[in-house]
């Protein structure tokens, strides 16, 4: 099992610098009191604005208030602002936030440099959050280097295709149990203008490390390709790196979703449901959102394995997931909240309040043996599973890594360096500028980490 690079003090400064010049820029939306830190009985949480978290906050007072008598004061921000401010309150240890979302991205380097408390003492002195229970690739996607804990998942996906079975079957398509990407590039071709409007496939185009890169590199990896090889040497201008390039901008070029350029997992969730597009390759979590009662697309979407070329699998696996700053004033209370959060019980919450199909899934077993779970889900539910038991974030390729991860590399550099990558990519889905002179710019940019990091 490879591991991250020791190396600290730079990461450190940059992750710190990077929130403290966005900050400032940024503005939160306060549910409760807030001011410099939590205090007596209520704490702080930041969090992202996905409609699971959403849902979230709609039933903490109610519930979780009630129960145990600790306030919980949200602030909510979209993803980009939400991992800015992040990083400048837990880089500071300013504590003013006892709890954040995190993803297996961002935990591993956060606990490394020492930001975010220890979670196995909490979970030895509650066995009823059954730690077990969680899925083992999310256990341990939340861990650091010394295999301590420092996280919990709040919900879990991988990444399968999606694809519209009225529009296949209408236009005599079939779907391979296991698509390549060039069985699917053939098939968005044909389904194309199926109906008016709709177009072969959606992938994303929205600059971004966490957007259009994401799905980029899974590409990436099956086409034989990475961002850096086991030295550090950065491999960007590597024939592979550049035919999956050409692929994925070509694709989406061709039969992708109108404004492509300023797609992102929103936009293309939105162009499914909407029936703009005929097939759509991201996240598992997408699958609850068109499968809900009063879907248009309920009960008419199909769900495929990632497609391959050269590897056997390509889904990523990521997780939303609850981190502890080390400077919270209540981190008994913190856990308390995320135990509840993470725990059975509020699968059951939601389940029972907003139909099965809605809970933040993806984490634990135990969810997968659950008959009403399976019957609501049961369109995607064993597709999301195997996707993500499936993920080899330590060996995602066809050749070695220096840094753990499918969708992403596991240093602190990674954040900006995929979003000015995924910038360049995005100009060149735009038609603005050639994939070649995308590639050659981006070449540039991870040459610089790859001379900090090379003899480590």
């Amino acid at each position: 099992m490879r591991t991250q690079s020791r190396r600290r003090p730079r990461a450190t400064l940059a992750l710190a610098a990077a929130g403290t010049l966005l900050a400032p820029l940024l503005s939160g939306c306060w549910v409760g009191a807030g001011g410099a830190g939590s205090g007596g009985d209520s704490i702080n949480v930041l969090m992202v604005n996905n409609p699971q978290m959403l849902e979230l906050q709609k039933l903490t007072a109610a519930h979780f208030t009630k129960e145990t008598g600790i306030r919980v004061n949200f602030t909510v921000l979209p993803e980009n602002d939400v991992r800015d401010k992040i990083s400048q309150d837990f880089a500071n240890q300013a504590g003013q936030y006892d709890v954040a979302t995190l993803s297996n991205y961002e935990i591993p380097i956060y606990a490394r440099n020492g930001w975010l408390h220890e979670l196995d003492p909490y979970v030895a002195r509650d066995p009823a959050f059954d730690q077990r229970d969680i899925l083992k690739p999310m256990r341990e996607s939340l861990t650091a280097g010394d295999g301590r804990l420092y996280g919990e998942p709040f919900y879990g996906e991988s990444s399968f295709l999606m694809y519209r079975k009225d529009v296949f079957a209408a236009k005599g398509l079939r779907m391979p149990a296991r698509p390549t990407w060039r069985q699917v590039a053939d098939l968005a071709a044909k389904a194309d203008g199926a109906r008016p409007g709709m177009r072969g496939i959606c992938l994303r185009g929205l600059p971004g490390w966490g957007e259009l890169a994401a799905p980029l590199t899974t590409v990436v990896n099956t086409f034989g390709g990475t961002w850096f090889d086991k030295d550090w040497k950065a491999r960007l201008d590597s024939p592979e790196f550049e035919k999956a390039t050409k692929f994925y901008v070509g694709l989406v070029r061709a039969h992708g979703e109108s404004g492509a350029a300023q797609s992102g997992f929103a936009e293309c969730l939105n162009n499914m449901t909407q029936g703009k597009v005929a097939m759509w390759y991201d996240a598992t979590s997408a699958a609850g959102s068109l499968e809900a009662a009063g879907s248009p697309v309920e009960g008419r979407i199909g769900y495929a394995p990632a497609p391959v070329e050269r590897t056997s699998s390509s889904g990523w696996l990521y997780t939303w997931a609850w981190g502890i700053q080390k400077a919270s004033r209540n981190p008994g209370k913190a856990w308390k909240f995320v135990s509840w959060a993470s725990g059975k019980g509020y699968e059951q919450l939601v389940g029972d309040h907003a139909g099965w199909s809605d809970v933040p899934a993806g984490k634990r077993a135990s969810t997968y043996a659950n008959p009403a779970y399976r019957k609501e889900a049961a369109a995607f539910q064993e597709r999301t599973k195997d996707a993500i038991e499936s993920a080899r974030p330590g060996d995602p390729g066809v050749q070695p890594r220096p840094a753990p991860g499918i969708q992403f590399v596991g240093i602190p550099e990674f954040t900006d360096l995929g979003t000015k990558v995924s910038q360049e990519i995005s100009a060149a889905v735009a038609g603005r500028q050639s994939v070649e002179a995308a590639l050659r710019k981006s070449q540039k940019l991870a040459a610089k980490i790859s001379e900090e990091y090379e003899g480590r």
